[in-house]
This record gives C-alpha cells, sequence and structure tokens, in this order.
C-alpha cells in the first residue's frame, strides 16, 4: 500500500486514530455492550409489584421427585401483561433465605419453568424472590394438559417436570411469531366405506359423527385399508365440531394416515407431528394444534401429549410396538396416555391392529371397551393361506428338521415369484449368526462368560461378548458336537436367497434403510420385523423364517410379540382367493402359530389374559420394577411403606452388561451387577403401589441417603 493511499484512509473515518471524539465514544460504548452477557436477567431489587395478583405460582423444570411442587415468585410490574398462566418463564432457584435485599430473595441458579397461576397472595410467609424473565408471551400449558401431565406423573410414579418435556416441544421463536392459519369448518360426515366390512362399523362411525364416545378395540382385517379407515374416524369426529388425535407408531405409519386424511378431507385440516419433520416446522405445527387453527392430529408416540382442543377421539394403531413405550422418564405407554385422555375429556377411543394384546382383551374383558371385529366369513375371504411345515413335510423331506428353509418354503417363494414379490421376515438384522446344537437346537455359549457364540460357520466361533474364539464345542445338553445357524440376519439371508435365485433381485430392508414401497415385479424382500415395505398389489407370498427364535425368548410376551409380527408381515400378503400363500417355519402344534393359521388373534389374547389371570401376571394385577446394585435395592425395599396387598419377587440378579454393547433403558452399565425386584398388587392398588414408590423416591433424593434406584411401572418385559 502506498503512503498516499494510508494517509487518505487515516483522514476519512475509516481509522481509529483519526476518527473524531463522537465516534471513539461510539466504538467504546460497543465494545462495552459486547462485553457484557446477553439476555443476563434482572434480579428486579426494589422494583414495584403487580398491582393485581402479584404472586406467580411457578412448575420449575426440574425432575426431582422431591421438588415435584410449586414454587411461588413475585411477578414484576413490568412483566404483568406477558406473565399469564401457561406461558414459559425463567427463575432463579435456590436463593437463600438470608440473601435478602430491598424486599427480594436473590441468588440462585436460573431455570426454566412454567406459569400456572397467578395468586393474590402466597402461601409462604417469607419474602419472594422475583420472576427473572417472561420467554414468551405465548400461552403453551392448558390446564388440560397440566391435568393430563399430573395424572400421567401419578401413575408412573414420576414428576410433572418430566411429563412437560415429553408433552411440549423446545421453543422456537421464529416459528411462534408467524401466526397460524384460521380454522376451518367442520367436514361433512363420510360414508361408511371400508368400515361396513366390520359387524358395527357403520354404527361406531355414525355414533362418532352424532357426538357420542364410543369405546372400541378394534381387530383390522388384513390388508393395506387400515389408513383410509382411521381417516374415516377422523373425520366423522370433526363432523361433529370436535377434535381427533391418532398416535402411530412410526414415521412411515404417519404418513401413510397422513395420504389417507388428505385425500379423504383435504390440505389443512390435520397436522401430523413426526420428528422427522424438524424441530421449528414441528413446533408450528403444535402451535396451530395448540391455538385451535387445527382440530385434528396424526403422530408418532410423542404426540400423545397433543393439546387438540374439545377432544372427540383418540386412537391407537399397533398397540403392540415396543417403540410406543417411552424410554425417557417416567416412561409412560401412549396406550396408557390415551387411557388417561379418554377417561379426562370423556372422548372417544379406539385402539387398532391386525393383532391383539393382551391389554387391548383386558379393556373388553372388563366391559371398558367393546369388540370391533369382522365375521369369520369376511377374515377368511381377506387372509392369505398360512402353511406350516409339518409331519408330511418332514416325512418327505428329512433334511428340513434341521434346513433354515425347507423344501416347503422354496416351493412357495419359487411359485410366488411368477406372479409378484415375496416377502422373507427374519428375526434380526445383521450378517453373523449366532449358533445353536444341531440336535436339540440350544443356545452354543461361551465357557468363560455365557456369552452367545457367533462365527461365519462352524469350523470358527467367536463369543459375542468376550470375543474368545472356541475350537472344540459340544453341546452340554445333549453332547452333540453339531452346530447349526440359530438366527441369521437379514444381510445373510439376502446373499443366501441371491445365490439361489440369481435371476431375481433382493432388496432388504432394515434399520439401517428402511424401504416404504416396493413394486409389484417379482422380486425377494428381506425384512426384519416392523420394516416390512408395502408391496404393489400385495405380496404374492411370504416366508416367516426362524420362528422358533422369537418363539423362544425367555420373556413372558415372548408368544403375543412373535404373533403380532407374524400377522403383521402377512396383513401385506394378497388374500387367498388370489394366490397369496404364507410358511411359517416354526412348530405347528404351539399356540401362537396355530392362531396365526386360523388368523385368531383375538382368541389367542384372551386365552393368553386367562392364564395370565391365574398367575396374577399384568395386566390383571399392576406391577412394578426395582432395580440397582443389590445393596441399593435392599435398602429401598426396606424403606418403602408398600400397600398391605403388595407382594415383593425377588430380588434376582439382572444380567451383566457387556462392555461395548449399548445399554438398554433400566439395565446396568456395562459390567456392574444389579438385582430386580418385581412388586405385585391386585387390581385398584396400582395408584397406591405408584404413590408410595414415589414417596420414598422423593425421601431418598431429598436426605440425599444414597445412590437412587430405577423404578419402572408396568414394565414390558419381566421375563
Amino acid at each position: 500500500m502506498s503512503s498516499e493511499n494510508g494517509a487518505s484512509r487515516t483522514e476519512g473515518d475509516g481509522g481509529a486514530e483519526g476518527a473524531p471524539p463522537e465516534q471513539l465514544a461510539l466504538i467504546r460504548e460497543s465494545v462495552r455492550k459486547a462485553k457484557e452477557p446477553r439476555a443476563k436477567p434482572r434480579t428486579w431489587r426494589g422494583a414495584a409489584l403487580a398491582e393485581r395478583l402479584p404472586v406467580a405460582r411457578v412448575l420449575v423444570d426440574k425432575g426431582v421427585l422431591h421438588l415435584d411442587r410449586y414454587f411461588d415468585y413475585a411477578v414484576p410490574a413490568e412483566l404483568d401483561a406477558d406473565a399469564q398462566p401457561g406461558v414459559r418463564v425463567r427463575v432463579r432457584f435456590g436463593a437463600g433465605r438470608h440473601r435478602v435485599r430491598e424486599g427480594r430473595r436473590e441468588g440462585g441458579g436460573l431455570i426454566d419453568g412454567f406459569l400456572i397461576e397467578r395468586r393474590a397472595e402466597s402461601d409462604y410467609s417469607g419474602p419472594l424472590a422475583a420472576l427473572a424473565q417472561v420467554v414468551s408471551p405465548e400461552p403453551v400449558l392448558s390446564e388440560e394438559l397440566l391435568g393430563l401431565a399430573r395424572a400421567v406423573a401419578d401413575r408412573y410414579a414420576g414428576s410433572v417436570a418430566d411429563v412437560l418435556q415429553l408433552a411440549v416441544p423446545p421453543r422456537s421463536a421464529r416459528a411462534e411469531q408467524q401466526p397460524s392459519p384460521p380454522p376451518l369448518p367442520p367436514p361433512p360426515d363420510p360414508d361408511a366405506g371400508p368400515w361396513a366390512r366390520y359387524e358395527h362399523g357403520g354404527a361406531f362411525l355414525a355414533a362418532l359423527a352424532s357426538g357420542g364416545t364410543p369405546r372400541a378395540v378394534w381387530n383390522t382385517l388384513p390388508g393395506p385399508q387400515w389408513s383410509e379407515e382411521l381417516a374415516r374416524a377422523v373425520a366423522a369426529t370433526l363432523a361433529s365440531g370436535r377434535g381427533a388425535l391418532v398416535v402411530v407408531p412410526d414415521g412411515r405409519a404417519a404418513a401413510r394416515v397422513d395420504a389417507a386424511l388428505t385425500s379423504l378431507l383435504g390440505e389443512g385440516r390435520h397436522a401430523l407431528l413426526t420428528a422427522d419433520a424438524g424441530p421449528e416446522q414441528r413446533y408450528r405445527q403444535w402451535l396451530a394444534v395448540s391455538r385451535g387453527s387445527v382440530r385434528a392430529v396424526v403422530g408418532t408416540r410423542a404426540a400423545m401429549f397433543a393439546p387438540v382442543r374439545d377432544l372427540g377421539l383418540v386412537a391407537l394403531w399397533d398397540d403392540g410396538d415396543d417403540s410406543l413405550s417411552e424410554q425417557h422418564a417416567p416412561q409412560p405407554h401412549a396406550r396408557e396416555v390415551l387411557l388417561l385422555r379418554a377417561a379426562l375429556d370423556g372422548c372417544g377411543f379406539l385402539l387398532g391392529g391386525w393383532s391383539c394384546t393382551v391389554e387391548a382383551a383386558q379393556l373388553v374383558e372388563t366391559g371398558w371397551a367393546r369388540p370391533l371385529v369382522a365375521a369369520r366369513e369376511q377374515v377368511r375371504r381377506a387372509a392369505p393361506l398360512v402353511r406350516t411345515v409339518g409331519d408330511g413335510d418332514l416325512a418327505r423331506d428329512e433334511a428340513a428338521r434341521a434346513a433354515r428353509l425347507p423344501t416347503l418354503a422354496w416351493q412357495v417363494a419359487r411359485e410366488g415369484l411368477r406372479h409378484g414379490p415375496v416377502l422373507v421376515q427374519v428375526p434380526r438384522r445383521g450378517y453373523v449368526p449366532r449358533m445353536a446344537c444341531a440336535q436339540c437346537r440350544a443356545p452354543a455359549r461361551c465357557r468363560h462368560c455365557a456369552g452367545p457364540l457367533q462365527g461365519q460357520d462352524a469350523v470358527l466361533l467367536r463369543c459375542g461378548w468376550c470375543g474368545r474364539e472356541e475350537t472344540s464345542w459340544h453341546c452340554p445338553e445333549c453332547g452333540s458336537f453339531r452346530l447349526r445357524a440359530q438366527v441369521v440376519g437379514a444381510r445373510r439371508t439376502a446373499e443366501e436367497l441371491g445365490r439361489a435365485f440369481p435371476a431375481v433381485p433382493v432388496r432388504t430392508s432394515g434399520r439401517e434403510h428402511v424401504l416404504d414401497t416396493v413394486p409389484a415385479a417379482p422380486a425377494l424382500v428381506v425384512s426384519t420385523p416392523g420394516a416390512e415395505p408395502v408391496a404393489e398389489g400385495g405380496y404374492a407370498a411370504a416366508l416367516l423364517l426362524d420362528g422358533w427364535a422369537m418363539l423362544g425368548r425367555p420373556d413372558l410376551r415372548a408368544g403375543e410379540d412373535a404373533l403380532r409380527r407374524w400377522i403383521g408381515a402377512a396383513a401385506l400378503v394378497r388374500p387367498q382367493e388370489t394366490g397369496g400363500t404364507v410358511v411359517v417355519v416354526a412348530e405347528p402344534t404351539l399356540r401362537p402359530v396355530q392362531a396365526l393359521v386360523r388368523w385368531d388373534p383375538v382368541g389367542h389374547a384372551v386365552r393368553e389374559r386367562a392364564e395370565r389371570a391365574e398367575l396374577g401376571f399384568p395386566p390383571v394385577s399392576r406391577m412394578a420394577a426395582v432395580s440397582g446394585p443389590p445393596e441399593v435395592v435392599a435398602d429401598f425395599l426396606r424403606a418403602v411403606e408398600l400397600p398391605r396387598e403388595a407382594e415383593i419377587l425377588g430380588p434376582v440378579p439382572l444380567p451383566v452388561t457387556p462392555p461395548g454393547r449399548p445399554r438398554r433403558s433400566g439395565a446396568p452399565p456395562p459390567g456392574e451387577q444389579w438385582d430386580r425386584a418385581l412388586i405385585r398388587v391386585p387390581p385398584g392398588s396400582g395408584a397406591a403401589l405408584a404413590a408410595a414408590l414415589k414417596a420414598a423416591q422423593a425421601a431418598r433424593t431429598a436426605c440425599g441417603s444414597g445412590e437412587p434406584v430405577w423404578v419402572r411401572i408396568d414394565p414390558p418385559d419381566i421375563g
């Protein structure tokens, strides 16, 4: 740079040395402001309070059980207009009793919260800290939502703050600044459509359209029409001037119901609440529901708390799906939350699915809900033909007993590929199979840590937990030295089928890559349970492999879950009249297999419920699981004041989580030994059990007497 250029820049206003005094003062002032922390809340020391209702009752956002109550704060006059019930606020929590200046308590850390109500005076006799800030004047917590959160917290022995973290999405300022569209008038009553296939389907829709509150457990016919049937139930509810809420397990199911509603009612009448939309778009849709612009909601698990106004119907699809059970405290299940909403709001209730859970059968058995089913003739026309590998097939093909795909399955797959795609369901994803004894099918275990042995073949075996190699394995049950693949993953199955059918394309659908639809052209579609894509026109055939592996899980729900997964895949196959065939590779005499052959999930659920009633297991009884280190669980059980009729089962050791493996909810940290105790009470005592567990947990955390235990009400897996 030349000296002339430098001089001219100094003489102008671009340099600091030759700048006028006014500009230097402006620069210094900008620097001072930049060093100050942004949005620093005021202490409001000496500030005037609101003349009317100067006390705000606040629920602080701390999920600690002993702080599950409201706290009073003073309302400065400057915040009077915005500090309305339901808004988000920031307060200073933990201010000392003796840190009082000019009538205000000071100190403590800033924390978020919700303003519950305004009061004329406080129950606390000392000086109050002031509200630090009203984050937004948008009321996001209504009285109905707060009541629901309190009911869920009481049922699951949790805190209201934890429930509200699940119920109210994070704030987006840009979404709040945009107005919601005006509400549309109610649509006309829909006709019955596919609901006419059910014995009382038309009456159910008519009751919703007339403002009634029917409650039904709906056993859906196989096929893709379930989304249209849900859409017509929502349309009938909207026609009565009320709102509707539909909760489904995943985004694919939500997209199908969304498309059915758009086709039936057009745009702008419902909101889609899924994680795929992104935080801002999801919050914008949530605000439209909260403001009353939209009266219908379709969404995944978190949508169970959607603030639908004048709720007339809550509907849940496939309540046996694991994704409907929340993994964050207090771990509510969508089915139980919607049952609470139906009771609190006095609205209709619809629980639907191709299969039927024991909890759904319990609702019908107690008379709380009515069954909504089709006649047996209609079921036979809609369902595919289900075949099993029986003794006759084994007599003709002795190798089928040890083969993963018996001759019957190969024949059905080869015939199905002539007419369309064939679905192959395998219990797990991945490639490396776990091994089992070829003679008695006992799982092959490591001699050092009892972990599962796995490998590409029976020559080189390696433990899936500790990684040790096993060179001289023999079965401790029968003494056999022969091994077979216990469960082969989807990728390995796809490779094997690709070699067997070299001219046929093979597609896979699993957790890493889930297909939504597949064309009607011949293809082999290998999928894990729950990830089955929908085929155009339906699958020509389906093979349900390794059924004994799903049935052999050491869990009370093993048979129910296996039947639900099988029916979920078989429902995508064409009806028997058009050649649809399903082959299930499992012991044909087992109850879940026979229920699949007869297409009778309701009968299976009724029999399962009767057996659980004799044994005193849920859902006939209420149960809670308490897990943690052995000494901590023992101390907790000695301290808790359980109801008189409570029965403690255990404690028993939990399986140790192997290092490097993902930790399941409620499982011990890797390498640690935990115990678990089950506490069982008869019907009618569930609320007392939850209250006792919550009180004991709160007392334990309040006095800091030790490590808290893990408490879960109605655990989905109890072994």
